[in-house]
């Protein structure tokens, strides 16, 4: 990828950043509700070298989801290709925002054949695990935690700065 096809996808995948909170302190309706407001969720393909922010993976709309049948049983898709879904969680501290949660999520996607594997339980609970400033990519192979850390450290180099060292290390980038 070019330095110019880099500069126009930052220029069009934007993370969501903080919004106020509707239901600072009033505990009425949508009270204990879930927000993804601050939640984005980043496709890294190691297929192909490339990490890149895909909204809408967030509803499993993603470009890599779309027209296959989806199995709970990871052998019923053998020549599916390798794809995560990491869901990442911004939050904002005293220096600003940084990346509070980072959970990467597996997917197998064998797109001539029309067929995919993911464990839903698995990306809800990576979602939520995110959600709550949890850093869950240990399972990851190093390739791709790798192409996810020079994502998130180019894509905003002062959240990265702002970010904990547990997701640095997590994700092998030396600053």
């Amino acid at each position: 990828m070019s330095a110019d096809q880099s500069s126009n996808n930052k220029k069009k995948n934007t993370f969501t950043i903080i919004k106020d909170d509707p239901n600072d302190g009033h505990g009425g309706y949508g009270a204990g509700t879930v927000s993804l407001e601050n939640m984005s969720s980043i496709i890294v393909d190691p297929n192909e070298d490339r990490a890149y922010v895909d909204m809408a993976a967030m509803h499993a709309r993603s470009d890599i989801e779309r027209r296959v049948k989806y199995y709970p049983d990871k052998d019923a898709v053998p020549d599916g290709k390798l794809y995560w879904i990491v869901w990442v969680n911004v939050e904002r501290g005293d220096n600003g925002p940084y990346y509070a949660g980072v959970a990467g999520s597996e997917l197998r996607i064998d797109k001539p054949n029309k067929r995919a594997y993911k464990s839903m339980p698995e990306h809800v609970t990576h979602m939520e695990k995110a959600l709550k400033g949890k850093i869950v990519v240990d399972h990851m192979d190093d390739k791709s935690k790798k192409l996810l850390g020079d994502y998130l450290s180019g894509f905003d180099a002062d959240m990265w700065a702002n970010s904990s060292q547990e997701l640095k290390d997590a994700l092998n980038v030396a600053e």
